[in-house]
């Protein structure tokens, strides 16, 4: 398995786990009130910060046990994460736009920082994805 298919693994695995964990805790932290008065500001900051450690980590991680098969990306691994890339970054887009839309309707900010976050996520969750399944077909 090539040095950045594990890396695209990794990242979809962390992003998942992360807005996992980050849903539990603002679904358990709502006391049975109304969902937009959920304390979420911690949870997010929390999970994000964890989603950044644990990729660097796992980056790094797998850097070390692929020195031996050499890091240097070919044409092919360039254009598989170019792809990749471009793919994740139309959930950033749409992210955003949800995002403008829910301010111009003057939701709550929770509302408006979840729908980021979820784009976040999803950009990077179908991204990744999107890098396996080419490297895992075999072709661009």
């Amino acid at each position: 398995m090539a040095f950045e298919e594990k890396r695209a693994w990794a990242l979809a695995v962390i992003a998942l786990v992360g807005y996992g964990v980050y849903v539990v805790l603002v679904l358990t932290g709502r006391a049975g009130g109304d969902l937009s008065d959920a304390p979420y500001i911690g949870a997010l900051l929390w999970t994000i910060l964890f989603g950044i450690v644990a990729g660097i980590v796992s980056g790094i991680w797998f850097g070390i046990a692929s020195r031996n098969d050499g890091l240097q990306a070919d044409e092919r691994d360039q254009q598989i994460a170019r792809f990749g890339d471009h793919v994740g970054q139309s959930f950033v887009v749409i992210g955003g736009v949800s995002a403008m839309g829910l301010a111009m309707l003057e939701a709550p900010y929770f509302w408006i920082a979840n729908v980021l976050y979820l784009c976040f996520v999803l950009s990077a969750v179908i991204g990744s994805m999107a890098k396996i399944a080419l490297y895992r077909r075999g072709t661009l």
